[in-house]
């Protein structure tokens, strides 16, 4: 299941963000958002989700991208609570941030397609307007459940269903091998 390659690979960019640059919980330890030197690799690693050749961030737009992930972490968390009118309110909040402005445009061979640009002045991460408009296409489609909060125990990150059947419950085949064997623990002491 995709949305379009374009639209996958910014809602990627989006979900990453929120898993590096948010503080929480991940695979069952606390987590803290590392200081902008050590943060720089991840989020390089995460624009790189977009399937293009993205620039890698600087470390003077480190502050843009963590405000960027504070922003869009709450869309997943109310489709995670069912809670689709706030999901929709929290990203046209987003919409109206970034000035998302859809460009037809055709590069490295690719036939055209759309691209979301924003003023530069709202974002200094140069990707709000992308992911505002990844995650609005999400939400106004059939999939707009695909969006989700890791159900593991001590866990917060978030994923993108992109399964067929669309049951997918945990941000990692880690959190699900936990919870399994947690599980599987509690059954032999029973």
């Amino acid at each position: 299941m995709n949305f379009g390659s374009h639209v996958d690979g910014v809602v990627a960019v989006g979900r990453e963000l929120v898993n590096v640059a948010t503080p929480g919980e991940r695979q069952g330890r606390p987590y803290d958002v590392p200081g902008p030197a050590q943060l720089l690799p991840g989020l390089a690693d995460a624009v790189r989700l977009s399937g293009r050749d993205a620039r890698v961030p600087e470390a003077g737009a480190v502050d843009a991208f963590i405000d960027l992930a504070r922003r869009v972490r709450p869309v997943y968390e109310f489709v995670e609570a069912r809670e689709m009118s706030q999901a929709a309110q929290a990203t046209n909040e987003l919409l109206d941030r970034y000035a998302a402005r859809p460009r037809l445009e055709s590069h490295g061979g690719q036939p055209w397609h759309l691209h979301f640009h924003g003023d530069r002045r709202a974002d200094a991460s140069g990707w709000g307007a992308a992911v505002a408009m990844g995650l609005a296409t999400v939400l106004g489609s059939e999939y707009a459940d695909r969006l989700g909060v890791c159900a593991a125990p001590a866990c917060d990150r978030v994923f993108v269903d992109v399964s067929r059947n669309g049951l997918r419950r945990f941000c990692s085949e880690a959190c699900q091998s936990r919870v399994k064997a947690a599980a599987h623990r509690a059954r032999q002491r029973a």
